[in-house]
């Protein structure tokens, strides 16, 4: 099983960017597709971008669509999600996650991602 690391949380404030970074061990991270997650205190755990193994296939919720750019670098075992023009609303902890699918599908249910990372805290002051 893959394991996941995310990093590049913080409090930052209102119109600010941000970038976060998880790295994986174990398995090749080409082998799966990541996920970005979040999960603000009192809420369910909420789908934020996904992308392919390859990176040529990317998915984003409407909630951060323009505003996030995800990637990854296969090469360094890396996944990246960088926000910009943050919002108190997206204060949360991010969440990478990591299944094994096959072409360009991206699963947006965080069910069907077996492998997550232990999440970093984002806060964003108004």
């Amino acid at each position: 099983q893959v394991q996941l690391v995310e990093s590049g949380g913080g409090l930052v404030q209102a119109g600010d960017s941000l970038s976060l970074s998880c790295a994986a061990s174990g398995p090749p991270l080409s082998d799966y597709a990541m996920g970005w997650f979040r999960q603000a205190p009192g809420k369910e755990r909420e789908f934020v971008a996904a992308i392919n193994w390859k990176g040529d296939t990317l998915d984003y919720s409407d909630s951060v669509k323009g505003r996030c750019t995800v990637s990854r670098e296969n090469a360094r075992n890396m996944g990246y999600l960088y926000m910009n023009r943050l919002e108190p609303e997206d204060t949360a902890v991010y969440y990478c996650a990591a299944s094994v699918v096959s072409g360009q599908y991206l699963p947006s249910d965080a069910h069907e991602y077996p492998n997550w990372g232990q999440g970093t805290q984002v806060t964003v002051s108004s």
